[in-house]
């Protein structure tokens, strides 16, 4: 892995965290993410499953963990299984972990190859009561893939069907969701990486440059300092395309007069970064767009201040509602007397503002996390208030990361350039 070597002691802590939510005689079993394939012999490459690598930091295809606290003889509670290399994956790939490497990363114990699953479970799985499975319960994930996680929960129940199957999905959220001291750290380095892409944007943006070649620095930028990549597709949108949110193309030209709106993050280590700034193509914003952006920036500033433990998403959304709503009065994009005639259910400042304020960060860039559930110290969440004016072909976003604390919150960002001063000298440095 590019990325440095993580204690072994955050999946160590991680697992007993999980034992401890577990139902008596109870099996736990959690599969690898799958090799994609695109076309012909293709492939769109491996990113591993969030919930095995949590547990074992282990980031290799066809790996399995068991667990099965309660088993009778100690060395089968805890089991990695992960592939064995042959002299044609040698050639062809490379060596796979040893057994001895992947215990290093894992902290467990007992490793056996992958191709030994079967008689491993069929060794364990009757002395169970239930066995804990797997699948992707965010409900924004795509419930018709076919992942590695299904078939392995059809091919279970074909050939135990009598046992019963507890969702594992739910206590994997309840734990991912307050991140460890190490994961905070890890999140971070994602910053600080993405820290670096957006000061080298901020040196080569300038009129006429295509979005795609500020794509490209970032990247570079990425790549350079031990980052996977991209989070998530970057977000490179000039003018007008600024309001498209989720505008992937950056094909275009960046005009003179235009601001740039550029929404990424880095990946290390699986952790993930998502911020989002804009910047004046020709390094000063105009009277209007510095109206918009100030405005902007005082949603964000006020929103920041609400995300603080014992405050919860639906009470954050309608705070930063009537916030936004006195903005855009004040803007000329909405009539007061208008919005005191509106609907609870139809707000008016949806137009300018569609978007949510905030989401859970992690190993996801939509991290897990239930949105009615009370924020609490150790989560981390963004904070992206944005407007929208197609009309005058201008987008304006601001998004940092912030961990909620016992004393409040920190703003993991707050070293990155942001307010209008800072954000021109930049621009200005870099002439």
């Amino acid at each position: 892995m590019r990325y440095e070597k993580i204690d072994s002691q955050l999946f160590i802590s991680n697992r007993e965290r999980l034992r401890a939510l577990l139902k008596p005689k109870s099996i736990v079993i959690v599969q690898s993410n799958d090799i994609i394939p695109s076309n012909a012999d293709g492939a769109l490459g491996f990113r591993q499953n969030n919930d095995i690598f949590y547990l074992t930091g282990i980031d290799q295809e066809e790996s399995i963990l068991v667990l099965f606290p309660d088993f009778p003889d100690e060395k089968f509670r805890e089991i990695l299984l992960v592939r064995e290399t042959s002299e044609h994956i040698k050639v062809w790939e490379g060596e796979k972990l040893s057994k001895q490497q992947a215990s290093e990363v894992s902290g467990i114990q007992k490793i056996v190859w992958t191709n030994n699953f079967d008689a491993t479970l069929r060794k364990l799985v009757f002395e169970a009561d239930q066995v804990y499975l797997n699948i992707n319960e965010h409900d924004g994930g795509d419930w018709h893939f076919e992942s590695r996680e299904r078939r392995f929960i059809s091919e279970f129940k074909h050939k135990f069907p009598l046992h019963k199957i507890e969702r594992l999905a739910p206590l994997m959220h309840q734990l991912r969701v307050i991140k460890q001291p190490i994961e905070i750290e890890l999140i971070k380095k994602a910053i600080e990486i993405s820290g670096k892409g957006f000061a080298r944007l901020s040196r080569y943006l300038k009129p006429n440059i295509a979005e795609y070649e500020l794509e490209a620095e970032l990247t570079h930028e990425f790549l350079m300092n031990r980052s996977r990549g991209h989070a998530f597709a970057p977000i490179l949108a000039s003018g007008k395309s600024a309001c498209v949110l989720h505008y992937v193309t950056n094909n275009n030209l960046c005009n003179s007069d235009e601001v740039i709106l550029m929404d990424f993050g880095a990946e290390y280590a699986n952790y993930n970064a998502d911020i989002t700034r804009c910047l004046p193509v020709n390094g000063e914003f105009s009277a209007r767009q510095k109206q918009v952006y100030e405005a902007v920036l005082r949603v964000m500033k006020a929103a920041k201040s609400m995300l603080i433990a014992g405050n919860t998403m639906e009470n954050l959304r309608k705070e930063v509602g009537k916030i936004m709503e006195l903005e855009l009065i004040e803007l000329g994009l909405l009539n007061a007397h208008e919005v005191d005639k509106q609907s609870e259910d139809a707000h008016l400042y949806k137009k300018y503002f569609p978007h949510g304020i905030s989401h859970h960060l992690g190993l996801d860039v939509h991290d897990v996390g239930s949105r009615y559930e009370v924020f609490k110290a150790g989560m981390v969440f963004t904070c992206e208030p944005g407007i929208y004016i197609p009309e005058e072909k201008l987008g304006i976003r601001l998004e940092n990361d912030i961990l909620i604390t016992d004393t409040g919150n920190i703003d993991l960002m707050a070293d990155i350039p942001i307010e209008i001063k800072e954000v021109e000298k930049l621009m200005k440095f870099n002439d």
